[in-house]
């Protein structure tokens, strides 16, 4: 069974508490058990993590080389700021798709343009938890082909 890992940086751990929305109303325990519920449906071994800390998401992404054939990330502020990241992103071998919550391109001009894209295979934004899904799906097809 292929195995991807699907990264989340800071504030991911929020998922739910945003009294405006932007991030869904599903905590992160709940969404994290949605995706891991797709992953088996689709043949995908998923491991989901999260962290607030930039030098624990690149050691992942690091250790993901050799553990995983896939990688999703939702890589929050650190998207827009971390060149550590992308430097990691650039050095794994397999498909990496980009996700976000919301539509990063329809909120402040500073989001429009993330590190973590040029790292990427393809991203998938503002479809919310759906979008989380609809990555995992796509992952699990890329790596059956």
């Amino acid at each position: 069974m292929p195995a991807a890992w699907f990264l989340n940086g800071p504030n991911a751990n929020l998922y739910g508490l945003d009294a405006k929305g932007t991030y869904g109303r599903e905590s992160w325990p709940q969404l994290r058990e949605r995706c891991l519920d797709v992953a088996a449906a689709h043949g995908l071994e998923l491991d989901m993590r999260q962290t607030n800390d930039e030098g624990e998401l690149v050691t992942w992404i690091q250790q993901a080389r050799s553990e995983a054939q896939g990688l999703l990330i939702n890589a929050a502020g650190l998207s827009y700021t971390s060149v550590a990241v992308l430097d990691a992103l650039l050095l794994f071998e397999g498909p990496v798709l980009e996700v976000h919550m919301s539509n990063i391109h329809r909120r402040e001009p500073f989001r429009d343009r993330t590190f973590t894209s040029k790292g990427a295979k393809g991203g998938i934004f503002g479809l919310g938890a759906l979008g989380y899904e609809l990555a995992v799906i796509a992952m699990a097809r890329l790596l059956s082909e």
